[in-house]
């Protein structure tokens, strides 16, 4: 009896899907409800729906520090918590993965936020969604910058609407022709100065800059498909970065995760670190994958017909770095020598803020998981800028509470009776611009500086250039701007001028896709070059970034990726 062949069949499947992310639990879904036998590794540890959303349902003061950074957070966290109590916090600090598990080298400042087991930073992302039209596909053939993308809104139009009726996406039609509309559930409602703002940017600006309910991977009338799955409509607690119990926001616990285990056909396998994948110099395909044990580092290896890298942008392409043979000796796809350049991210910490006379006499009812958004409008028609691309505005209207309002040294009758009184109106916007991909923004492997489990630690070099500082003094003024056209007052511009990399937690590209293998990693369909049943389709595979929130476009990606690697298994192409 052969033991090695026994324990390869044991370790064999149709399909490994690396990482349990937002792309990477859409690759599990498609592949186990399409049939395949799939093997889900996360580096991290499980983190179960609802049962390990330990502080979901705690009010603030109902933890041990008011959901504050304590010394040991800040500790674990030093640079992600640089900027404050966001995004890590005392409730959901135990979805974040600590540095010193994930080590890496900033040669330029870069803050790299990861998530710490299932479900990545699908439990913690901003889950605003937005489809790409051909404005954003066409943009780097159109201005000569970089290469040009592989496919056009077309390819992804069908695979758009596909995901969102799973998802569950609140939004208004609003017929915006560089920003298409999604197939949306009913909008949330903007409170009274939202609505007011809305106004006065039209009578001031027309169709040219337009005011719109954010739109956001939150239910509002649940399908059957999603109640099903045990999800119901968002309850606007605002409390989403602790998990949802309810499911009412999209995240891979409460939506592809269930859905791929109740095909009978997924394997989840936590504490599993791929560090390489295994290339067959005879077949010119993957045979799997090498894993670490997090645990006890001990090194198994796992096989299939096909392989989905998932584990995010920066660490996809590690993984990828990390896979040299023959055939690669630079990394797995890597004829181009573009593997792990054109690191990009959105720019951000630029806006303003403004108090709101009048409406003393309105308010609002909970707290509303989404804000108010602007769609880009510069370099859009007639607008010429001094740069390329643009960018949009985020934002919303509260009124302060009573605790800003109240002295420190009042108490008794008098505390009581400042603190039954409520605060002015305030109103914010916050910018994200678009970064162009370059060559030289990059991160690669160290070549002798490795971590705990013996795998070469990043090194981030990468950098915001001329055309987004140029960008970002427009984002100021144009912030500030829109304030005084609505009669604002005490209005205050703020920018980063120090803003890096990392920061906006959009990392994309370094495995970008293209239509010669001279020049990109991956084709069309998201297969790597030179390796084709291997398939990245996180946020690496990025050729440019438009300046809204990607996740909405991985999630088509993937699951488009996956129709055609099925279909090509069938063929036996793979």
């Amino acid at each position: 009896m052969n033991l090695n062949l026994i324990g390869k069949e044991k370790n064999t499947y149709d399909a490994i899907v690396v990482g349990s992310g937002i792309s990477g639990g859409w690759a599990a879904k498609e592949l186990c409800e399409k049939g395949l036998k799939v093997l889900m590794l996360e580096r991290g540890k499980d983190i179960k729906h609802i049962e390990d959303y330990k502080y979901a349902m705690k009010a603030p003061w109902e933890l041990d520090h008011a959901n504050r950074l304590t010394q040991e957070i800040k500790a674990k966290f030093p640079i992600q918590t640089a900027e404050g109590n966001y995004p890590i916090n005392e409730a959901n600090q135990d979805f974040w993965l600590p540095e010193d598990t994930s080590p890496y080298i900033s040669k330029k400042p870069f803050d790299w936020y990861r998530g710490a087991g299932v479900g990545g930073k699908s439990l913690l992302w901003g889950r605003m969604v937005f489809r790409w039209g051909d404005f954003d596909f066409e943009a780097n053939a159109r201005e000569g910058v970089a290469i040009d993308w592989p496919i056009r809104y077309k390819d992804i139009e069908p695979w758009y609407a596909y995901v969102e009726k799973f998802v569950g996406v609140t939004g208004s039609y609003d017929n915006i022709p560089h920003m298409p509309d999604s197939l949306f559930q009913p909008p949330m409602q903007m409170n009274c100065i939202e609505a007011s703002f809305k106004e006065k940017i039209k009578a001031k600006y027309g169709n040219d800059r337009i005011v719109t309910i954010g739109r956001v991977a939150h239910i509002t009338k649940p399908t059957a498909e999603q109640t099903a799955l045990g999800r119901v409509s968002c309850q606007y607690r605002n409390a989403c970065s602790s998990g949802c119990p309810y499911g009412g926001y999209f995240s891979t616990q409460a939506a592809t995760l269930p859905a791929a285990m109740k095909t009978g056909n997924l394997t989840l396998r936590p504490f599993s670190i791929v560090s390489k994948v295994i290339f067959n110099e005879k077949t010119q395909k993957a045979d799997g994958v090498e894993v670490i044990d997090a645990e006890t580092k001990e090194v198994t290896e796992y096989f299939a017909k096909v392989i989905f890298i998932n584990a995010s942008a920066m660490a996809s392409t590690a993984i990828m770095l990390n896979s040299t043979s023959n055939r690669f000796p630079n990394g797995l796809g890597n004829d181009s020598g573009q593997l792990g350049k054109n690191l990009m991210d959105h720019h951000s910490r630029v806006g303003a803020s403004a108090t709101v006379e009048g409406f003393e006499d309105k308010y609002y009812t909970g707290r509303r998981a989404n804000g108010i958004f602007m769609p880009r409008f510069r370099n859009i028609g007639n607008d010429k800028r001094d740069y390329l691309r643009g960018f949009d505005f985020q934002g919303g209207a509260s009124r302060s509470g009573w605790s800003k309002q109240t002295p420190p040294k009042l108490f008794g009758a008098d505390l009581k009776e400042k603190a039954a009184q409520i605060g002015p109106w305030g109103i914010n916007l916050t910018s994200f611009g678009e970064c162009l991909p370059y060559e030289d923004n990059m991160m690669y492997l160290h070549p002798t500086e490795k971590d705990q489990f013996g795998i070469p630690k990043i090194v981030f070099d990468a950098e915001i250039k001329e055309n987004e500082q140029k960008m970002r003094i427009d984002m100021q003024n144009d912030a500030a701007e829109l304030m005084e056209a609505a009669g604002y007052k005490n209005i205050r511009s703020f920018k980063k001028d120090d803003f890096h990399l990392g920061l906006s937690k959009h990392e994309m590209g370094t495995a970008r896709m293209g239509r010669d293998p001279k020049t990109s990693v991956l084709n069309a369909h998201n297969q790597v070059w030179g390796c084709k049943n291997v398939f990245v389709t996180d946020g690496a595979a990025m050729t440019s970034s438009n300046c809204v929130n990607p996740s909405l476009t991985y999630m088509a990606l993937t699951a488009r990726a996956c129709d055609f690697a099925v279909k090509e298994l069938k063929k036996r192409n793979l």
